[in-house]
């Protein structure tokens, strides 16, 4: 929720992040409230970070994934990457794959070309593009088996 002498008005976080550094705030709002939704806590989530130091804001890559199973099957999913594109990017191919499948194994079923065509890495200092994509589906795998077992 942003705020400003305009009045105030609600946008959802993927129409916030524009960009390294850019978000749709004007000049004129100030960012006044996260409204969490009450279904967006169910499940279990997780949040892994590749960076060159544990401290550092600035990651290599980074994954965040929340899933809610039901029976041993996944009924809803979502997965989360940072730092390997312009914006952190939902993994929606990814998520609908997992969906209606057994947790047991569940990161096996995870598709390297599904993560890539989501993704789009650039090569810096830090890290080429190949490593981010690799890095990536890698911390994918890890944060699944984390939050099914």
């Amino acid at each position: 929720e942003l705020a400003s002498p305009r009045g105030k008005r609600r946008m959802m976080l993927a129409e916030f992040l524009l960009g390294p550094r850019r978000t749709a705030k004007s000049a004129d709002e100030i960012l006044v409230a996260l409204h969490i939704p009450t279904h967006a806590v169910a499940g279990t989530s997780a949040f892994v970070k590749l960076g060159a130091r544990s401290h550092l804001v600035i990651s290599i890559a980074s994954v965040a994934a929340k899933i809610v199973t039901n029976g041993g099957k996944v009924t809803e999913c979502a997965i989360a990457v940072g730092a390997c594109s312009g914006k952190p990017q939902r993994l929606g191919a990814v998520e609908a794959a997992l969906l209606g499948q057994p947790t047991q194994g569940l990161a096996t079923r995870i598709d390297p070309a599904q993560v890539a065509a989501a993704l789009a890495p650039i090569s810096d200092i830090r890290a080429p593009a190949t490593y981010r994509q690799t890095a990536a589906v890698e911390m994918i795998k890890r944060v699944v088996v984390q939050v099914t077992s």
